[in-house]
Order: structure tokens, then C-alpha cells, then sequence
């Protein structure tokens, strides 16, 4: 497929979108950008949440990932599952009770202004990294296969995608959203099916013989239980996942954003209960389709591309879909899926990211009526300016495979919001706010640190994901330490 035709592709598929922004965008207020005015319906909103959840990092870098880690991400994914149930019937209520727009202001309501601004930095960063991490991914694909080919500065190329984002997101904001991230899920999840299907009947092989196969023995071990040292050890990777996605989703307000714009409590709990036991499924068809991937291109001598002079394992899945003779209908719907899956999150962000600097920091809700719409669309454009400027700092940063450099920054930017929430939600004990973000600052020092030195301290134990727990227990300590004299709330 020539650089030409995945160009006109994309460029078809973002008129599209366009279109839905469109009619969604039609009332431009902030009523609706922030909240679609609380009628999305609670299934629609559950559907495009897949997308936003998986985002283009799943769908490249999670099927790279399985010649390293084989299907040990499942053992993630099951803690997933649990997590999502504590969203739902503790997280939740407590954003609808307060009819929260920032689920940061939560933190002001129980401990005071400086708590509000510290939860909402940290999401500030960490949503900022994550999106740009995905948009990344996706930036990168374009380059390597298509604006190579025409000498375009991957600069040029970042700028274009986010552009493309802020065309479709600036007026409806979070209404399109909750459409627009329908139709990508749906792109993403053929884009996976279609794949699979066809490269099952280039390896002559049945669906049912996919799990029988002695060439999938080598990438499809799931549970690791030998050495408890070993990052992927599945106690480590079970609670790590459990509480990545209590902090990634519960306390993210990209995420929260679109459940709360569902009618009410119970609607908004139908939509992640569902979401935590689709995605089990859907992430284990990902992982069936990275172990596929490598069997394919060793037996048609494939070879894992090179950029850099670094083997990218995530590059496989579109080297494969664009130059391994799948036919052009895996081209085409590879594309699709990409550019969905990458959009989905990233949209979402630059959204939410918009909503939580507009709610938390410059307190939109209270400036004259006249100027927010204004605060608004001009905060949304320094956003995109922003995402621009970290996403090509990562050309030159970023080594490791994109998911786990993602859920390992994770680890550390979330860590202070679970210490925070978990303070306020189990604890009646009142603290001194101004020293809040302080208590924060530490417990990212003294996890990295730990994480640093652990083989030494900790007798060869290496953290995995559950590093994310051990940074919100030490907020938790933290924030017990400069609790009040008066510890109980009247």
C-alpha cells in the first residue's frame, strides 16, 4: 500500500469525524464540552470506552510485546477486572453525590485547596505523558511508513496529528467525544478480527488449532509463579493491574470524564462493570494476534524493523499489515484500526486535560460568564501546544517498549493520587492541606529510589507494576504524618 493511499485513507476517515463533530459540536457551551449535558447513553459510552482503555498502545505495542513477555500481560488484565468493581461501587457515588465536573475537586471538598491543586497537577502529568506516549506510537507508524518516504520532519508529522484532534474535539469536547470514540472502537476491534482471520488462512490454519499449535508454545505462557522476584510474577502483576486501573481509570479524569456524562449512579456502574469484563476478552484476542504476528514473519522470514538502530518490536504488527503480502484489505483496515485506536485515548485527553486545567487550576466556573467559552478554546489550543512539544521530546528520550515505559510512568504520577483518594475515602482524619503537595513530592522521590536500589535492599527483588501500591502507601504515611491535632472530622 503506497504512502499515497494510507495518507488519502486517513485524511477520508478524519472527514468523517469531522462530521460527527459537527453535529454534536452544533451547541458550542461549556455545559456541553464538559459534561454532553449528562444524556449519553450508558452503552454507548461503555463501546467507546474499549477503545479509549486499549488506545493505539494496545494495539501495536501490546501484540509487540509478547516475544518478551509472552501472555503474562493477562495476569495484568485479570486485576483489571477487580479494579473496575471498586470504581464502580466506591469511586463512583462519590463523584455523582458531589456532582463533581473535576473528580480532583473531590480532594478540596475533603481536605482543602492545595490538595485540590496537588490531585490535579499530578493528573495534569501523568495525562500528559500517557497521551503522549500513545500519540507517539501512532506519530512514529506514520512517519516510518508513510512521511519518510516524502523527506517530512517528524515534527511536521506530530503537529499534523494533533491538529487533526483539535479539529474535531475543539467545540463539542466531551459529546463528540463519547461518539467519535463508538466508531473507532468498532474500526479497532475489525482492524484486530480481520487481521487474525487472514493471517490464519496464510498459515493454513483453523481457529481451532491456533491454541493447539506447538509454535505458539513460546509466546503463550500466561501465569508465572516461580520466582516471586521476577516482575512478572503474577501476585506482583495481578495488584499491580488491580490498582493501575483503580488509579489510570478511577482517579483519571480523561476517563471519569465520559462516565460522568451518563444519566446517574447506576448507568454510570452498568458502563465499567461491563467495560472490566469485555476488555478481558478483547486483550486476550490482542495477545492471540501478537503471538501470531511472530509466527508469521519467522516463517516468511519477516524481519522486526529497525529504527535507530533499535529493534522495535512494536513496528512488527504494522510491518506486517502494510508490507508482509496480507493483501490490501489488511492494509486498509490495519490503518483504520491504528488511527482509531491512537485517537480514541488521545482525543479524550487533549479534552479532559482541557476540562481539568479550565475546572481545577483557573477556576472557569467562577470567571464572568462572558469570557469561559473564550478561557476554554483558548486553554484547549496550549494543551495541543503542549502534547506537541513532549511527544517529540520522546523521539529522543524513549527506549523501551511504549506500553511498559507507559505503565511504569504510571506508576509513579499515579501513585500520590491513589496515597490521596485512599486518605479521604478510608479515613475521617483531617490534614494540613498546605503541606499536601509536599507529602506528594516525596513519595515520588522515595519510590524511585526504592525501585532504584531494590535488588540491593530488597534481597534481588525486583518491582513490578505493584511499584504503583507502594507509592500510594507511602502518600498514605505521608499524609498521616501531617494529619491535625483534631485527627477526627465532627
Amino acid at each position: 500500500m503506497s504512502s499515497f493511499s494510507i495518507l488519502t485513507l486517513i485524511i477520508i476517515y478524519f472527514l468523517v469525524l469531522i462530521t460527527i463533530a459537527y453535529f454534536t459540536g452544533k451547541n458550542d457551551s461549556n455545559e456541553t464540552f464538559f459534561k454532553a449535558n449528562k444524556k449519553s447513553p450508558w452503552y454507548v459510552v461503555a463501546f467507546g470506552m474499549i477503545g479509549a482503555s486499549l488506545s493505539g498502545v494496545t494495539f501495536i505495542s501490546v501484540p509487540g510485546w509478547v516475544e518478551s513477555s509472552q501472555f503474562s500481560y493477562m495476569q495484568i488484565v485479570f486485576g483489571y477486572l477487580f479494579g473496575y468493581f471498586v470504581i464502580a461501587y466506591v469511586l463512583i457515588p462519590i463523584y455523582y453525590n458531589l456532582k463533581v465536573t473535576s473528580i480532583y475537586e473531590y480532594l478540596k471538598h475533603r481536605f482543602g485547596t492545595k490538595s485540590h491543586k496537588t490531585g490535579a497537577f499530578f493528573f495534569f502529568v501523568s495525562r500528559v505523558l500517557g497521551a503522549s506516549f500513545r500519540l507517539f506510537l501512532v506519530a512514529s507508524v506514520l512517519q516510518y511508513f508513510i512521511f519518510d518516504a516524502w523527506n517530512v520532519p517528524f515534527e511536521v508529522t506530530v503537529i499534523f496529528s494533533i491538529l487533526l484532534i483539535w479539529i474535531y474535539t475543539f467545540k463539542g469536547g466531551i459529546k463528540t467525544i463519547v461518539w467519535t470514540d463508538t466508531l473507532q472502537t468498532l474500526f479497532m476491534l475489525v482492524a484486530v478480527f480481520a487481521t487474525i482471520f487472514i493471517i490464519l488462512n496464510k498459515l493454513d490454519w483453523s481457529f481451532s488449532e491456533i491454541y493447539s499449535s506447538t509454535a505458539l508454545d513460546n509466546y503463550s505462557q500466561i501465569f508465572f509463579t516461580e520466582d516471586f522476584n521476577d516482575k512478572k510474577h503474577f501476585i506482583k502483576s495481578f495488584l499491580g493491574g488491580m490498582f493501575i486501573t483503580i488509579a489510570m481509570t478511577g482517579l483519571d479524569q480523561d476517563m471519569m470524564q465520559k462516565n460522568l456524562t451518563c444519566k446517574n449512579i447506576k448507568e454510570a456502574q452498568w458502563n465499567i462493570v461491563s467495560l472490566g469484563f469485555v476488555l478481558i476478552i478483547v486483550n486476550f484476542i490482542f495477545l492471540t494476534l501478537g503471538a501470531l504476528l511472530f509466527v508469521y514473519a519467522e516463517k516468511f522470514g519477516i524481519s522486526i524493523p529497525i529504527v535507530d538502530g533499535s529493534v522495535k518490536t512494536d513496528l512488527l504488527f504494522p510491518e506486517i499489515a502494510l508490507n508482509g503480502n496480507l493483501g490490501t484489505t489488511v492494509s486498509i483496515v490495519f490503518i483504520l484500526g491504528l488511527i482509531a485506536a491512537a485517537y480514541s485515548s488521545a482525543d479524550s485527553a487533549l479534552t479532559s486535560l482541557t476540562t481539568s486545567y479550565c475546572i481545577d487550576f483557573l477556576d472557569i466556573e467562577n470567571k464572568e460568564a462572558s469570557k469561559q467559552k473564550s478561557i476554554r478554546k483558548k486553554t484547549h489550543i496550549v494543551i495541543s501546544v503542549i502534547l506537541v512539544f513532549v511527544i517529540i521530546l520522546f523521539r529522543y528520550v524513549l527506549e523501551e517498549n511504549v506500553i511498559s515505559s507507559l505503565l511504569q510512568v504510571a506508576s509513579y504520577t499515579y501513585g500520590p493520587l491513589l496515597g490521596l483518594f485512599a486518605f479521604g475515602i478510608f479515613t475521617k482524619i483531617k490534614i494540613k492541606d498546605h503541606l499536601a503537595w509536599i507529602i506528594a513530592v516525596i513519595s515520588v522521590i522515595c519510590t524511585y529510589f526504592l525501585n532504584l536500589n531494590s535488588t540491593t535492599l530488597l534481597n534481588g527483588y525486583v518491582f513490578g507494576y505493584e511499584l504503583l501500591i507502594v507509592n500510594g502507601i507511602i502518600t498514605f504515611i505521608g499524609l498521616y504524618l501531617i494529619r491535625e491535632k483534631q485527627t477526627k472530622m465532627q
